[in-house]
């Protein structure tokens, strides 16, 4: 899963100031709050790495474009089997890795082969689950085969997670990335910031900018800060929505509040006890008030849900009732499940702002149902370790950023432990689904199970918000995934 976290000190809230002055209008400078924990998209869990390099730096067979869409990538044509169950995408011609080799039809069996391996640490393994065999037919053609038909083939071809890359270049990707993408990578300072360098020889429509620099500024104070003086030309996941009116009222500035597809969840561990008890989670569902979380920590900004699924989807069911905010009858179902004097559980909570805040006023709620939630800050590199990786909590708070996603549901090692074997077999049959009403009634059914089994507390969808110098055009309102994509990014005459 990837998310927006953050991890700059308050200490760097004026070291900022004076390192970016745009010249001509051919370079930018992006503030972010999360520095990457390192450069490979295809190792690793962390949005903060899709947030520098999707796009820009990597691409895939396909691609997602600021509205959703997914449009040919690497691969400017495909041809489905009539059974549904081979793809034969022939790739473009003239296009090299920013190291000069060039790009071919073995590096995408290459990639696809890495990212399926037993031994993968692709953070998205099941993106690859179904491919049998990749077959680089030719230097331009390449034949995929899944063992049955899978109708988002496609669209997890554009995730950051299945980017193409090469043999040569994979032993040092995570500190010297090397992809194929309209900008190369040219300097990572950490801790501070990365540098990328537009490539002249892009296989695409050359970009407009020349360079950019991605800053990591974590506080919201600091982001305030170094906006408010022009130091950075684009905040883009600004961490501190209290400011954005005043941001709006500023005619230099514009603000972008789009969509995400981020569902913001306190995440449940459901094999620690009493999280085992699906009278428990129901309990902490109903002890939670999502409009106070949402008016609280994020002053207005994000959707409140009842399941794991992005309102603005057209499939989304509108499920909050199931878990509506009715402290009473969350004291009922703790009584019911044994644990009428409530219980002890861990919070952890990672950087950004809609956990950190968030989190505090949760754990207020639960206190008045009788769960004691004892918080415990951590930084990215812990969540990863204890939470994600060692599933050591009871409970947290993130973002899951992914698109539509609700996939991860259906693998029992995943973070939050959820197996049930009906939902598995519900996801599989809606991956053989190429019907598009069928696919629509599947995704309903899936949301209704994971929002009756209570598996976490859905809390709300977070919101895009961005702000940006007025003359900065071409940024995405919306983030259909999680990315900065600058290729279509100009500056205003």
């Amino acid at each position: 899963m990837k998310h927006f976290v953050s991890r700059l000190a308050l200490a760097s809230a004026m070291s900022v100031a004076g390192f970016s002055a745009h010249a001509a209008g051919t370079d930018i400078t992006v503030a972010l709050q999360l520095e990457p924990p390192h450069l490979d998209p295809t190792s690793a869990a962390a949005g903060a790495i899709d947030s520098v390099l999707y796009s820009n730096v990597f691409e895939g067979l396909t691609r997602f474009m600021g509205d959703g869409a997914v449009v040919a990538g690497l691969a400017e044509s495909w041809e489905i089997s009539a059974d549904g169950c081979i793809y034969t995408f022939k790739l473009r011609d003239g296009v090299t890795f920013h190291d000069g080799t060039t790009m071919e039809a073995t590096d995408v069996e290459f990639s696809l082969n890495r990212a399926r391996a037993e031994d993968s640490t692709n953070a998205q393994k099941g993106l690859f689950a179904g491919i049998t065999a990749v077959e680089a037919v030719d230097a331009r053609t390449v034949k995929v085969t899944l063992d049955k038909p899978n109708g988002n083939f496609l669209f997890n071809m554009a995730w950051g997670d299945a980017v193409i890359v090469a043999p040569e270049s994979i032993e040092n990707i995570k500190q010297t990335p090397i992809g194929t993408g309209a900008f190369k990578f040219t300097n990572w300072v950490q801790g501070d910031k990365i540098e990328l360098t537009r490539n002249d020889a892009y296989w695409g429509t050359a970009p407009a900018l020349e360079t950019a620099t991605f800053k990591f500024i974590s506080d919201p104070t600091a982001a305030f800060a170094a906006v408010m003086a022009e130091d950075v030309d684009v905040f883009s996941g600004f961490p501190a929505p209290e400011n954005l009116p005043q941001f709006e009222a500023d005619p230099r500035f514009q603000v972008l509040v789009g969509s995400t597809e981020g569902e913001t969840i306190l995440s449940t561990n459901n094999k620690m006890p009493p999280f085992d008890n699906v009278l428990v989670r129901e309990a902490l569902a109903h002890a939670i008030d999502r409009q106070a979380i949402v008016d609280g920590a994020m002053f207005g900004y994000g959707t409140p849900i009842g399941t794991h699924f992005a309102p603005h989807n057209p499939a989304y069911v509108d499920l909050t009732g199931d878990s509506a905010y009715d402290p009473e009858k969350a004291k009922e179902l703790l009584a019911q499940a044994g644990f009428a004097d409530g219980f002890e559980t861990t919070l952890h909570l990672p950087p950004p702002s809609y956990a950190r805040r968030g989190g505090e006023i949760i754990a207020a709620q639960l206190a008045e149902v009788g769960i004691k939630a004892e918080i415990t800050n951590v930084e990215w590199a812990q969540w990863l370790e204890t939470v994600f990786r060692g599933k050591n909590f009871g409970l947290t708070i993130v973002s899951h950023t992914e698109p539509m996603d609700i996939n991860i549901y259906a693998n029992p090692d995943y973070y939050f432990q959820y197996d049930n074997p009906a939902f598995q077999e519900l996801m599989t049959k809606l991956n053989a689904t190429t019907d598009p009403d069928a696919r629509t009634a599947l995704m309903g059914d899936a949301q209704r199970m994971i929002s009756g089994d209570y598996v976490n507390g859905y809390l709300f969808q977070l919101a895009a918000l961005s702000v940006a110098k007025a003359g900065v055009q071409g940024l995405w309102t919306n983030a259909p995934t999680q990315a900065t994509d600058l290729t279509g990014v100009s500056w205003a005459d």
